[in-house]
């Protein structure tokens, strides 16, 4: 037989397309095919028009235009023979749609087959209803659908119960003719025709209000008896699917359920009983089981209140967070989410397990759980406001940090916020902080998600949000000091605004308080003196992660059993933390007095959320604390000027990180300057008053009458650069040692933007000078003066890591090591 015939069979058409080799081959069988098919079409071919209406539909599907077979489509419907009404019908739902105006012609034959004799012959017919009915096409055939939900079989009611559906919906004025029929579709013992039932009677009640009062007061009992009995079944092996009878009619009554119990009390009494007993007997190892309490879930969150049952289902979505499916987890804080709007105290029992998806591989489990944590932030922050400790907003900044790909979500929300909630300082310090330290990323919408909108906010718009957070009347000091650095900030990423933000800060120049005065005269100083190095000490934060923050809060307490007397230094931008960070075990240097680690390694992220945080007990110190981070040389990159004593013990508990730009350095670093929770009007430390010294002019001079001198060290050397250490003592102290840094360049080439970075375990305190230059000419050297204080003199030698940074032709270039063969006697 030809190949190209009109009478060819669908697989030799199939064959022939699937053995080209090229696309170019593909299109000329079917244009051959196509002219075949079109011949006999002229010529009425009634033997073959059934097959050539299948190899249409195949080439349709592969993409390649069919109009001109439309027609044969309904010559085969008005055909008596059931296989050629069955082509016709799936030809009709395949190759055309609502839309075309040939379908117009077909209604007369759909009314004639759905009043047909043989029940076959209306299914088909059903099903074509069901899948391209228009709406003048409902409004002409529904009596005969309406009349086909009582039909004897029930194959028959299932289809006509489905077409129904969609006639409702391009027809909701006819939806209160299919009422009485629906409703009559519940008490089916099928469960084809009762699922589908339940399916027309939920899309009733969705676009009638009728419909829906109708079935709330008649049918609200009927259907939990139903369910009920849906759940107490015995195993029946046609509907079990994983030991669960008919999950899928399960999770379709649950949904009805949910609509009807949703504003009514009465309704949701009614079935409050029937969900509890889904919710504890369905188990949750099979997904089968997981649906059906997802559904059930989300019944309860839906209907009036019970606070039982709402706790109930919170629990069960906290197992879900559990799961090890990621696609559990995800629908889990999806549903959290719409459960924070009605109890987020039950949400917050779970705080820790939502805090644990936030670290979770999966980028969408992430997003979804810092949005959760966002709302619950946010609510706490907004609501408890000035009465939430500072642990609550410390975590919060940590956790923002740790998440880098949504930091500007994550400064857009706090800048919404901030606009509606001014009043509230926890809430405002974040807004700040985010601000300073992303403030481009909001006015570029840089990382927008799906779910946001992107906002218009000019750079004006976020220095005006900041010089609020300074100049309101209910700011403390830790707000004001936080905002001024996010001021200092952004003049850097706003260089337009540069000029606006000078004055905001010299305003404070004059501040009574001597810790604002101090940041404005500092900051000042680096806007007019310091533009070549200004960029590096704005840079963002790095990332706090959660080790090391625990490890700080471990750390940060005495060796004794006493917790309540610890010192606090700040955290970066302002934020308050414990004093003796664990810098023996950031820098893998042996100390047999440091602190070891906190055993759990999350407190902070489960006090995360709450507001009644418990005192963490005071650390083990039998042994030291294990090696194996350098997170500090992060932070050396941004380095920090001396604490301020608060006791005599203090230089047992801090540990010192310097750079050449000391007075300037707490921009980023851990902050040098006096705790913002002391009083802000006391006298200035001496180390304070060097610190604004040393920002207008050279150090003090220094004693000449040294003690005893000791032999240069060569500290470090490479192929490019040498640092020697020259060592001498103050007559009468023999715990502090001067000593005089020189770096000497081994290489032609000039090193520009030169920084000296050193760090030091707790029992010693290091202070550096200023550098003579921060250009190392080629084959030449410069000098930085530093002074090291040894609090263990005699018993525990000296040691330090240090860190170079220059720019060697444009290119960053770092060199690091340590230093631990100090002379003997230091």
């Amino acid at each position: 037989m030809n190949p190209f015939s009109s009478g060819t069979r669908l697989r030799d058409m199939i064959r022939a397309i699937r053995s080209c080799k090229t696309a170019a081959e593909e299109r000329a069988v079917v244009r051959k095919e196509c002219a075949a098919i079109r011949a006999a079409i002229s010529e009425n071919d009634q033997d073959y028009r059934h097959r050539n209406l299948a190899k249409l539909m195949f080439i349709h599907m592969l993409g390649y235009p069919t109009h001109f077979g439309q027609m044969e489509c309904l010559k085969l419907i008005a055909s008596s023979g059931f296989p050629e009404k069955r082509i016709g019908y799936l030809g009709l739902m395949l190759l055309l749609d609502e839309r075309q105006e040939v379908l117009m012609l077909v209604t007369n034959s759909l009314k004639q087959d759905l009043n047909h004799s043989n029940q076959y012959i209306i299914g088909l017919a059903l099903c074509a209803l069901g899948n391209i009915c228009s709406a003048e096409m409902a409004r002409d055939l529904a009596p005969e659908v309406e009349r086909l939900l009582q039909f004897r079989d029930p194959n028959i009611r299932k289809k006509a119960a489905l077409c129904s559906i969609r006639i409702i919906k391009k027809v909701p004025d006819l939806a209160e003719n299919f009422i009485n029929p629906a409703a009559s579709l519940l008490r089916e013992k099928h469960h084809g025709v009762l699922i589908t039932g339940v399916q027309l009677c939920t899309d009733l009640c969705k676009v009638s209000s009728e419909a829906l009062e109708y079935f709330r007061e008649k049918c609200t009992e009927g259907l939990v008896k139903t369910l009920r009995d849906m759940a107490n079944s015995p195993y029946s092996p046609e509907y079990d699917v994983a030991g669960i009878t008919d999950p899928f009619l399960h999770i379709r009554l649950l949904k009805l359920l949910r609509i009807l119990g949703h504003g009514d009390a009465d309704a949701s009494d009614c079935m409050n009983d029937i969900l509890a007993q889904v919710a504890t007997k369905i188990e949750s190892n099979k997904n089968a089981g997981n649906a059906i309490l997802y559904e059930c879930v989300g019944t309860i969150m839906s209907i009036e209140d019970n606070g039982g049952l709402r706790v109930l289902a919170i629990n069960i979505l906290g197992r879900f967070l559990s799961n090890r499916d990621n696609n559990i987890r995800y629908v889990a804080l999806n549903m959290l989410m719409r459960a924070m709007a009605v109890d987020a105290q039950a949400v917050q029992r779970h705080r820790a397990t939502v805090l644990e998806c936030v670290k979770d591989s999966d980028a969408s489990i992430r997003k979804k759980a810092l949005d959760l944590v966002y709302l619950l932030m946010l609510k706490v922050l907004s609501k408890a406001g000035n009465f939430v400790k500072d642990e609550v907003w410390h975590a919060l900044i940590v956790v923002i940090s740790s998440a880098s790909d949504l930091h500007g979500y994550s400064v857009r929300a706090m800048y919404r916020a901030f606009q509606t909630s001014t009043e509230q300082e926890s809430l405002v310090r974040v807004a700040v902080w985010c601000i300073g330290e992303y403030g481009d990323m909001l006015i570029n919408n840089v990382g927008m998600l799906d779910i946001e909108e992107p906002i218009t906010v000019r750079e004006s718009d976020a220095v005006d949000s900041v010089e609020v957070a300074i100049k309101h009347h209910a700011s403390d000091l830790t707000t004001k000091a936080m905002a001024l650095i996010a001021l200092l900030k952004l003049s850097s990423r706003f260089p337009s605004c540069s000029e606006r933000i000078k004055d905001i800060i010299l305003q404070n120049k004059q501040s009574f308080v001597l810790e604002l005065q101090q940041r404005s005269i500092e900051f000042n100083c680096i806007l007019q003196k310091h533009q070549n190095i200004r960029s590096a000490l704005v840079e963002r934060m790095p990332v706090l992660d959660e080790a090391t923050f625990s490890g700080r809060r471990a750390g940060s307490l005495p060796t004794s059993v006493s917790t309540s007397t610890g010192t606090t230094r700040n955290l970066p931008n302002g934020i308050a933390k414990p004093a003796a960070a664990p810098v023996a075990d950031l820098l893998d240097l042996s100390s047999d007095d440091a602190p070891a680690p906190s055993s759990s390694g999350g407190d902070f992220l489960q006090d995360l959320l709450g507001v009644d945080l418990s005192p963490v007990s005071a650390p083990s110190t039998s042994q030291p604390p294990k090696a194996g981070t350098d997170v500090l040389l992060d932070l050396l990159s941004i380095g920090t000027s001396p604490p301020a004593q608060s006791s005599s013990s203090a230089s047992d508990i801090l540990s010192s990180i310097q750079d050449n730009n000391a007075p300037l350095a707490n921009i980023n670093g851990l902050a040098s300057l006096s705790p913002l929770s002391a009083n802000a009007t006391s006298p200035a430390s001496p180390s304070a008053v060097m610190d604004l010294l040393d920002g207008f002019g050279p150090s003090p001079q220094k004693n000449e009458e040294n003690g005893p001198a000791y032999p240069s060290l060569v500290a470090y050397e490479s192929s490019s650069l040498r640092m020697t250490f020259n060592f001498s003592k103050q007559p009468g102290n023999p715990q502090t040692t001067l000593i005089q840094a020189i770096f000497t360049n081994l290489s032609p080439n000039v090193y520009n933007d030169f920084l000296f970075q050193a760090a030091v375990p707790k029992f010693l305190q290091l202070h550096l000078d200023p550098a003579s230059s921060n250009t190392l000419p080629a084959n030449g050297s410069i000098s930085q003066s530093m002074k090291l204080t040894n609090s263990q003199h005699g018993k525990k030698s000296l040691v330090m890591r240090i860190r170079m940074a220059y720019k060697k032709n444009d290119k960053d270039v770092l060199e690091e090591g340590q230093v631990n063969n100090f002379p003997r006697g230091m």
